[in-house]
């Protein structure tokens, strides 16, 4: 994922934060801020010492960013999000990340809607 896709200073974390929307599922908050001025989403991730050792949260980042790169064409643009993972996603696999991660999109409306 380019740079320009990714939220990495503290003071934008917190301006999503204070001024976002939040949803959750039980494996992920996501936090959404509506950005006019920008024409692509951007994402940021946190992903607490809790979870596990350096090596997991790792694997946990690459599964979202992977699975954010998969969605690319359907989350909707202009938005700042921020994925906070809980604890229960240190045991999930790829494609379970994947799905959770999808759902949590669903329900914060930040997918396109699909026509046939």
């Amino acid at each position: 994922m380019k740079k320009t896709y990714r939220i990495k200073k503290n003071q934008e974390f917190q301006i999503v934060f204070k001024q976002g929307t939040s949803v959750a599922n039980r494996q992920f908050v996501l936090y959404i801020l509506e950005r006019k001025d920008q024409e692509h989403f951007r994402i940021g991730l946190s992903v607490s010492k809790k979870i596990g050792n350096a090596v997991k949260r790792n694997e946990i980042k690459r599964y979202i960013r992977q699975s954010f790169h998969e969605f690319e064409e359907q989350v909707l643009n202009g938005k700042d999000y921020v994925i906070i993972a809980r604890k229960p996603t240190a045991e999930m696999d790829f494609h379970e990340v994947k799905k959770s991660l999808q759902h949590v999109l669903k329900v914060g409306k930040c997918l396109k809607r699909v026509t046939k």
